[in-house]
C-alpha cells in the first residue's frame, strides 16, 4: 500500500498491478474520499482535528467527528505523500484488503460503485503461532500464570510494537489497575532514553501490592495470550493486526488508539460493530496528553463487567464469522478465488 509507484514498473513490463492493503476497508474508503476532497482543496485537517464538526464518510454509517479523524491525516508533513499513494491506487487492477465481508460490509459496499478498482477481501491474515513447542521461556511463564486464573477474568493491556509511554502515563495506568482490583496482564515497553527499567516508572510498591492479581511483562505473543481462556478483554491501541486478532479470538476490546489509522479502527469497533468499549477514542500519542487513572479504570471496569455482556456476545458472534470467512466456501476464500481467476484471465 506504500509502494504504489511500482505500478510504473509493472506498466513497463506489461504486467497487471494489484495493491495489498494492510489496513481495513473502512480506512481505504475514508482515504479515497479524503484524497478526492484534498485534490479539490476541500480538506483542512488543521481546522477539523480537534473539533466536533461532523463529516459524512463513505464506509461509515454515522458521521465522523473531526476530533476522531485518524492521526495519519492530521499530520501535515505526511499528508501529501499519503494522498499521492492513495491517488495511485486508483490505477491498480484491483485492491486486496486484509478484512472479511461481515466485519466491514458497509465499507465494502461503498467501494463497489465502479469508481474504484475491484476489491478482494482476503482476510483475516493472522500469524497464529500457537504450537506449544514454539514457546519461549518467557512465554511459558506467562501461559503458566494464565493457567492459574479463572476463565475470562484477566484483562490484557497491550499497545503494539511501536508504542511506549512516559513515566507519568505509566503511573496512571498502574493506579487504574490497582484501584480496579481487576486481574491483569500488562505488556509494558520502555521508551528509549527515558528509564532503564520499567519498574522505575511504576508507583512504589505497585508490583508487591498487585502480586496476587496481576503480572507486568515485556514483549509476548499477543495471539497466544488472546487464545487463552482466562483472558476476558484487551485494552488495545487498535492497530489493524491487533483488531483482527482480538476479533478472531472473540475477545472484546477497550479502545485506546494512538496513531496512524487507529482512531478510525476504534470508531468501527465501538460505534459501527458495537463489539468494543471506549477508553478515549480521540487520543493522539503525539499530543503528549496524559489519560487519567479514573478514565482508564472506568473503561476497564466496563469492559470486564456484566454490563458489557451484549458487546461481549457480539464479539463472540463476530469471531465465528471471522473464522468461517477463511474456510472452504467462506467469503474471503471465494474472494481469493476470484482474484486468482482475474489474474489468469
Amino acid at each position: 500500500m506504500f509502494c504504489s509507484s511500482f505500478i510504473d514498473v509493472a506498466n513497463e513490463l506489461g504486467a497487471p498491478s494489484y495493491v495489498f492493503y494492510t489496513c481495513g476497508a473502512t480506512f481505504l474508503a475514508f482515504m479515497l474520499h479524503v484524497q478526492s476532497l484534498f485534490d479539490r482543496g476541500e480538506f483542512d485537517p488543521a481546522e477539523l482535528k480537534d473539533s466536533d464538526a461532523e463529516l459524512a464518510v463513505p464506509g461509515l454509517r454515522d458521521r465522523l467527528l473531526g476530533k476522531l479523524l485518524p492521526s495519519a491525516v492530521v499530520q501535515p508533513d505526511g499528508l501529501p505523500n499519503l494522498m499521492r499513494q492513495t491517488r495511485r491506487m486508483r490505477e491498480a487492477r484491483g485492491i486486496l484488503v486484509n478484512t472479511f465481508h461481515d466485519f466491514e460490509s458497509h465499507a465494502i459496499s461503498s467501494l463497489a460503485t465502479g469508481q474504484t478498482p475491484p476489491l478482494y477481501t482476503v482476510g483475516p491474515i493472522i500469524d497464529l503461532k500457537l504450537k506449544k513447542g514454539d514457546r519461549t521461556a518467557g512465554e511459558k511463564e506467562v501461559v503458566d500464570w494464565l493457567d492459574r486464573q479463572p476463565d475470562s477474568s484477566v484483562v490484557f493491556l497491550c499497545f503494539g510494537s511501536m508504542v511506549s509511554f512516559g513515566e507519568e502515563q505509566v503511573k496512571e495506568i498502574a493506579n487504574a489497575l490497582e484501584v480496579s482490583g481487576q486481574r491483569f496482564l500488562w505488556s509494558l515497553r520502555k521508551p528509549p532514553q527515558e528509564y532503564d527499567d520499567v519498574k522505575e516508572a511504576l508507583p512504589d510498591g505497585f508490583l508487591d501490592r498487585t502480586a496476587g492479581l496481576g503480572k507486568v511483562i515485556g514483549w509476548a505473543s499477543q495471539t497466544r495470550i488472546l487464545a487463552h481462556p482466562s483472558v476476558g478483554g484487551i485494552v488495545s491501541h487498535c492497530g489493524w493486526n491487533s483488531t483482527l486478532e482480538s476479533t478472531w479470538f472473540g475477545v472484546p476490546v477497550a479502545t485506546w488508539p494512538m496513531r496512524a489509522e487507529q482512531q478510525l479502527n476504534a470508531v468501527t469497533l465501538v460505534r459501527e460493530l458495537e463489539v468494543a468499549v471506549e477508553i478515549r477514542m480521540s487520543y493522539r500519542l503525539l499530543s503528549g496528553e496524559v489519560v487519567p487513572a479514573e478514565e482508564i479504570e472506568r473503561g476497564i471496569r466496563f469492559l470486564m463487567s456484566t454490563e458489557n455482556k451484549g458487546r461481549r456476545k457480539k464479539a463472540k458472534e463476530m469471531s465465528d464469522k471471522c473464522r468461517k470467512a477463511v474456510e472452504d466456501g467462506g467469503s474471503s476464500y471465494r474472494s481469493i478465488g476470484r482474484f486468482i481467476e482475474d489474474v489468469i484471465n
